[in-house]
């Protein structure tokens, strides 16, 4: 799994697995290196790549150690398995900027206060039939032409039954696919969007969900392929009428010993005092970690989407689906929690659970309190999340935050490899201006 959250790895004939636990199985430490275009955007050729002196330079290798506890067989290709690996570097040194890693490292953290957290997933993609693959000679490069797609069915009939049964094949194969990765699916809705999906998981630790949600992205891509049809997790799919995805994140710190949830509301209804805390760390670090919540270009469409229930602006409120994150917590409730609306589906979820985390906790650690929740999400004064990659790149950068959260280094690596594909976006002519100037100038 590679900085973007994308399954990397080569396959191996069962009698190479008790090499690979061994002594690990080495991988071109290049594709640590890329843009989503798959670029290597670090001067690997020079004495110095930027990370000192002969480190991830000449394309030499790393290592990946298989994690025996993620096996898994394919349901829709029954004679593979699946493993993920943990990156090391070729002295055994794990890969300091691996999200695995990082995820592991913030999970600790929390435990070293007697803390851990528990979330839930609610993921939302689009699945579209394929027309055209775009297979010709001629539709290869970096990135390959897009397949051209048509509509499984109508959108704009949230959660009706007639709108489900169009769909019910899909969901099924995806359904079927998921429990026989041992995936914990509960519930598959019918979304708003033409094709438009939203699958949701029972709770779990956080390291068990960043893993199942990878599982899940990649099932579901190599599932829909096989029968014709592109599942996409890009927010906002270049579809007339189409509508954005989100990832919401539900979030709650439970005692290590006790297992008490920590969110529970206080006898009055109001926060307890580790809710406001976390709350207010999740707002205070909202823009600064952007890049890891949204980290594409595209990502950043679904934030100026007013009004069709994605936030807009860094704020707060009490079950009120417009703001960034909803308080869901009364007093007595278990299931106290605080879902964070900010993620893309299209996001490393090892480094977005790594960054809300780290933000959290340093509301805890800083004694903060969370400002009065809003009632009118599109109206308040909260301040606005980033218009684009580009803004949100300038923050995350200068962010000492970051810097302490993530470890020396990893703010440089991932700007750069973000900053690639941002100035490749920058000098791109779009559509949009061939429409505008190409006639009137």
């Amino acid at each position: 799994m590679d900085q973007h959250g994308i399954l990397r790895g080569k396959a191996l004939p069962l009698t190479a697995l008790e090499s690979a636990f061994r002594n690990g199985v080495t991988m071109t430490s290049t594709l640590l290196l890329k843009d989503t275009s798959h670029r290597t955007v670090f001067p690997v050729w020079t004495d110095d790549a930027g990370f000192g002196d002969g480190v991830l330079t000449g394309a030499g290798d790393v290592i990946m150690r298989p994690d025996p506890e993620t096996f898994r067989i394919l349901p829709w290709s029954a004679h593979s398995a699946w493993m993920l690996a943990d990156i090391e570097m070729a002295d055994g040194a794990p890969f300091p900027f691996s999200p695995r890693h990082l995820l592991r490292q913030a999970i600790a953290r929390l435990a070293e206060r007697n803390m851990a957290l528990v979330v839930g997933l609610e993921l939302e993609f689009h699945v579209f039939r394929i027309t055209d693959a775009h297979l010709g000679n001629g539709d290869t490069g970096m990135p390959p032409v897009p397949p051209e797609t048509e509509l499984l069915a109508h959108g704009y009939q949230y959660l009706t039954e007639d709108r489900y049964d169009q769909l019910e094949p899909v969901m099924d194969a995806l359904r079927h696919a998921a429990e026989g990765l041992g995936l914990p699916v509960r519930s598959m809705e019918v979304e708003f969007g033409p094709g438009q999906f939203e699958f949701t998981f029972d709770p779990a630790d956080a390291l068990t969900q960043a893993d199942n949600m990878v599982l899940f992205r990649t099932m579901a891509e190599q599932v829909c392929r096989r029968q014709g049809l592109h599942a996409t997790f890009m927010t906002r799919p270049q579809v007339p009428n189409g509508m954005a995805s989100g990832w919401h994140l539900h979030q709650s710190l439970t005692d290590r010993m006790s297992g008490q949830n920590l969110f529970m509301a206080r006898p009055d209804g109001e926060l307890s005092a580790i809710a406001s805390a976390w709350i207010a760390g999740l707002l205070d670090h909202a823009h600064a970690t952007c890049p890891l919540s949204t980290p594409t270009i595209n990502g950043y469409k679904r934030y100026q989407n007013a009004f069709q229930l994605a936030p807009d602006r860094i704020a707060w409120g009490r079950d009120k689906k417009g703001t960034m994150l909803r308080a869901l917590m009364g007093p007595n409730d278990p299931a106290s929690r605080v879902k964070s609306r900010l993620a893309e589906a299209a996001a490393n979820p090892y480094l977005h659970m790594a960054s809300q985390i780290s933000a959290g906790l340093d509301g805890i650690v800083r004694g903060l309190a969370a400002p009065d929740p809003v009632t009118t999400p599109y109206e308040s004064t909260a301040p606005l999340l980033p218009r684009n990659l580009g803004d949100a790149l300038t923050v995350f950068a200068q962010s000492e935050f970051v810097d302490t959260a993530f470890g020396d280094g990893f703010t440089n690596y991932f700007a750069t490899i973000k900053r690639a594909e941002w100035d490749r976006f920058l000098a791109t002519v779009t559509d949009w201006e061939k429409r505008e100037y190409f006639s009137i100038f």
